[in-house]
């Protein structure tokens, strides 16, 4: 139910785990033995007893409002560690040499860009182009007067 809003955290640098369809209990186990903090919007997860003092609730349906929630309760800078993680598997995306991904990209991408990133997972390859100045004006757009 929190989706893009986990995809949107990752896009700020924020280390999320995100799982679609996990059971609560498997969930509040796996948040409890890691440290990790929930986010959710299900009232029933939040009555548990591993989870009663681990979780944020969220309370909007609108991702871009939920965006602005955590940011806001978390005082979270959304431009410090902006895209250095995949987005897919929130991984730390890794500095890659542009000779090694010659064969891995698009002949114009490697003729324009300098600078390429990999998550060491999924092996996603990252760039910058004009993608990323659209995800950080959008970021901009849904977090103004924060």
């Amino acid at each position: 139910m929190l989706g893009k809003l986990a995809k949107w955290m990752r896009i700020m640098g924020c280390d999320v785990e995100y799982f679609s369809d996990i059971p609560d209990k498997e969930l509040a186990e796996r948040a409890y033995t890691s440290g990790r903090i929930i986010l959710t919007r299900d009232t029933l997860l939040i009555r548990r007893r591993k989870v009663r003092n681990n979780h944020f609730f969220i309370q909007s349906d609108s991702y871009k409002e939920q965006l602005r929630q955590a940011v806001k309760h978390f005082s979270i800078d959304p431009y410090t560690q902006i895209l250095t993680r995949c987005i897919i598997c929130n991984q730390p995306l890794i500095t890659l040499d542009k000779a090694s991904i010659k064969d891995k990209v698009p002949a114009y991408v490697y003729e324009t860009q300098d600078s390429f990133e990999t998550c060491p997972s999924c092996k996603r390859i990252y760039w910058d182009a004009t993608h990323k100045e659209r995800m950080v004006k959008q970021l901009e757009e849904m977090l103004r007067g924060i």
